[in-house]
């Protein structure tokens, strides 16, 4: 019986098969639909899975109108909507669309034979005639390469105030999450002291945060360290350099929101290249998405390499159409 169904899954052929369910890879699942193509959409793990380990009472910087995929109305009760309302209206566009998905099943292999693709996964093998990679960047971390980082008390990933109240938190970086996070902590009772590589908070930070962050850091509610960093952690310490030399300051906690990186290693495994420079942004033809290989897409933030700010949900969603229009010129739908 186990043979059986192993023949079964290795013999499932679709037109398009999409590493990875976030928004954009849901957008290209829609616009294969509506081309014609069957679309399998293989996520290592839940539907739109980076927006689910958001901070809970995240925020988007974007309105719900740009945040809309496959012609289905965001309705949200303020002008920018929340976490817990996009996961909400992505479920609903999931369902709209029967879009057909396998969850947490990861992908190990990509390999092309005969202009065909075979995709093994740890649970079993797909074929398809074509494959868009559109894992974002949200599953690694970039580290600091300091002792103490794998310490408990070290996060990359932050979800909620609640656990630091009265808690000495030192907040890593000054970018949108860092100033978004230390504030939350602030308001709820956290002691909070940010260290920040630069000389001061960084420009791209929400309009209505950097004035916020700054007039705190100001007034001493927010402690902060300027062009400095964290060199390394202890369990009730931190140690910090700064222009005016080294300091300890006594920790509970760290938070650092340093930034997170696309899986290189993987993208190199199955065959997709990167630039030679500091960005690493990947390698494919910005007109049809197409990498070196031919009926291998990119699609979404993950195309921008180590410049994750370089695209989101709003300016990514034609990465979809410009793949299936190239899809059509050399695999027609049937």
């Amino acid at each position: 019986m186990n043979i059986i169904i192993y023949f079964l899954v290795l013999q499932a052929m679709y037109d398009l098969i999409i590493i990875g369910a976030g928004p954009i890879g849901m957008t290209c699942a829609i616009e294969a639909k509506r081309a014609g193509y069957s679309a399998l959409m293989i996520d290592k793990g839940m539907l739109v899975n980076t927006l689910f380990h958001f901070p809970t009472n995240m925020t988007f910087f974007s309105t719900s109108l740009l945040l809309e995929i496959g012609d289905v109305p965001f309705v949200s009760h303020g002008e920018k909507p929340t976490r817990r309302e996009a996961l909400e209206y992505y479920r609903r566009v999931y369902e709209s669309w029967k879009l057909e998905a396998r969850f947490y099943e990861e992908v190990q292999e990509v390999n092309k034979a005969d202009q065909t693709f075979t995709v093994k996964t740890d649970k079993g093998d797909y074929q398809s005639k074509a494959i868009v990679v559109a894992t974002g960047f949200y599953d690694l971390p970039v580290l600091m390469d300091i002792p103490g980082e794998s310490l408990p008390k070290v996060s990359h990933y932050y979800k909620e105030p609640h656990p630091y109240i009265d808690q000495k938190v030192v907040v890593v970086g000054a970018a949108n999450s860092g100033c978004d996070v230390a504030l939350e902590l602030w308001h709820k009772g956290a002691d909070v002291t940010m260290v920040i590589r630069d000389p001061e908070i960084n420009d791209r930070v929400k309009y209505w945060i950097k004035p916020n962050i700054e007039n705190r850091i100001e007034e001493g509610s927010i402690k902060a360290y300027f062009n400095s960093t964290v060199t390394s952690i202890a369990e009730k310490s931190v140690d910090i350099m700064t222009p005016d030399g080294s300091l300890t300051l006594e920790n509970d906690y760290v938070l650092a929101m340093t930034g997170y990186r696309p899986d290189f290693s993987f993208l190199a495994k199955i065959g997709i290249h990167t630039h030679d420079n500091d960005e690493k942004g990947l390698i494919y033809n910005p007109d049809t998405h197409e990498t070196s290989i031919p009926g291998l897409y990119v699609a979404g933030v993950v195309c921008g390499g180590l410049k994750t700010n370089k695209f989101f949900i709003e300016n990514a969603r034609e990465h979809a159409d410009n793949i299936i229009r190239h899809l059509k010129s050399v695999h027609p739908a049937h």
